[in-house]
C-alpha cells in the first residue's frame, strides 16, 4: 500500500468510487428494465454515440430482434419501446467511458506531478488493470445472453459484480488511507479486526447470493415472507437437480432461500463485532454501529424487494444500501486496523 498522504488524491480516489458506485447501482437498474441485452455489439469507440438516423435505428432494431430476449420475451416490441431500453443500456455503457476517463486523465496527471511517487504506483496501476477487466467482463456477460437464452449466466453476472466491488473497494480503502493515513507494519489479529475481516467475508458470500439471484431472477420465485411457498423451509430445495451441492447455485428457489436467511447470520457477525469493540476507541465502535445498522436496513429492503414483487425503486435501494454496507465493512476493518497501531 502507498505511504504518501496528498489530499488531492484523496479527493479524486473518492470522487472516482462514487463513480464506480453509482455504476453498479445503474448497472442494477439496466437489469431490474430487462435492457442490458438491447445492444448487441461491443463498440468501445464508435458506440460511444446512439444511432443518428433512422436506418441507424431500424438497423440497430433489426439486430436486437435476432436475439432469444426478443423472440423470446420481446417480440412485440416496437422501435420507440425498443429505443427506450436502448439508451438505458447506451448510458450505462457511456458512464463506464467516462469513468475511465475519471481515472485516467488524474492519475497519469499526479504520476507525472509526483503526487503519486513512481513506487507507489502499484496499487493504482492495479486499478486501471481492474477496470478494463471488468469492462471484458461486462461484454462477456452480455455475450453470454445473446446465443440460446434470454439472459446472461448468472454466474458472469457475479464476476461482473465482484470486478466492480473490487475496483471499487480498492479506491475506497486507498482514500481513506489518504484521509486517515496508511497503517503500516504487522497486524495484531484484535478480535475487534478478526470480526470485522469475518464480516467482510459473510457480507461478500451475501452478495454473491444476490448476484445468483438477480441473475436468474429468483426474487421472483415467491412473494411471502418469511414463508415461501407456505412453508419456513420449502420442500425439495436440494433435489431439483443433481448432484445435490449445485442446487445452491442453479435452482432458483434454493439460491432465493439462502439470499433470504444468510442475512441473519451477516447480521449476528455484526453483532458480535459490535459488542467485541465495546472497549475499542470511539471511532471503531461507531464504524460497528452503522455496520449493524445498516444491515437492519438492509434486511428490510429485501423483504420488501419479497413482498412488493421485486418493485424497481426498492430493488435500486436495496442494491444501493448493499455497495453502503460494504465500504462501511471496509471502513470498520481500516479503523479496526488503525487502533491497533496506536494500542
Amino acid at each position: 500500500m502507498p505511504k504518501t498522504q496528498n489530499r488531492a488524491v484523496m479527493t479524486w480516489l473518492f470522487l472516482f468510487a462514487f463513480s464506480v458506485a453509482f455504476l453498479v447501482v445503474w448497472g442494477g437498474y439496466t437489469r431490474l428494465t430487462r435492457s442490458g441485452l438491447s445492444i448487441t455489439e461491443w463498440n468501445p469507440i464508435s458506440g460511444a454515440l446512439p444511432p443518428l438516423s433512422q436506418q441507424a435505428w431500424q438497423d440497430e432494431f433489426l439486430k436486437y430482434q435476432q436475439t432469444p430476449e426478443f423472440i423470446q420475451v420481446n417480440s412485440s416490441m416496437t422501435l420507440d419501446e425498443y429505443k427506450f431500453i436502448f439508451f438505458i443500456e447506451w448510458f450505462h455503457r457511456l458512464l463506464a467511458r467516462l469513468i475511465g476517463l475519471i481515472y485516467a486523465i488524474p492519475v497519469f496527471f499526479f504520476l507525472f506531478t509526483k503526487r503519486i511517487p513512481w513506487k507507489e504506483f502499484g496499487i493504482y496501476f492495479f486499478m486501471g488493470m481492474l477496470f478494463i477487466t471488468q469492462a471484458f467482463a461486462g461484454w462477456f456477460m452480455v455475450a453470454s445472453g445473446l446465443e440460446s437464452r434470454p439472459a446472461v449466466s448468472h454466474y458472469l453476472l457475479t464476476v461482473h459484480l465482484f470486478l466492480a466491488l473490487t475496483l471499487l473497494g480498492s479506491s475506497f480503502w486507498t482514500a481513506i488511507g489518504h484521509l486517515r493515513g496508511f497503517p503500516q507494519g504487522r497486524a495484531k489479529f484484535s478480535l475487534p479486526w478478526k470480526l470485522a475481516v469475518a464480516s467482510l467475508i459473510l457480507l461478500l458470500i451475501q452478495i454473491a447470493w444476490g448476484g445468483f439471484t438477480a441473475g436468474l431472477k429468483a426474487g421472483h420465485v415467491s412473494n411471502t415472507w418469511p414463508l415461501m411457498f407456505g412453508q419456513l423451509i420449502p420442500k425439495g430445495l436440494l433435489s431439483a437437480v443433481q448432484p445435490w451441492a449445485l442446487n445452491l447455485v442453479e435452482t432458483p428457489q434454493t439460491v432465493a432461500f439462502v439470499h433470504r436467511w444468510f442475512a441473519f447470520a451477516v447480521l449476528v457477525m455484526a453483532l458480535w463485532a459490535y459488542f467485541a469493540a465495546g472497549k475499542a476507541q470511539a471511532e471503531v465502535q461507531k464504524s460497528a454501529l452503522v455496520l449493524v445498522g445498516l444491515i437492519v436496513v438492509q434486511i428490510l429492503f429485501g423483504i420488501s424487494v419479497v413482498l412488493f414483487n421485486v418493485q424497481i425503486g426498492i430493488a435500486l435501494f436495496h442494491q444501493a444500501t448493499a455497495i453502503l454496507l460494504f465500504l462501511s465493512t471496509l471502513y470498520f476493518i481500516h479503523a479496526a486496523r488503525r487502533a491497533e497501531m496506536v494500542s
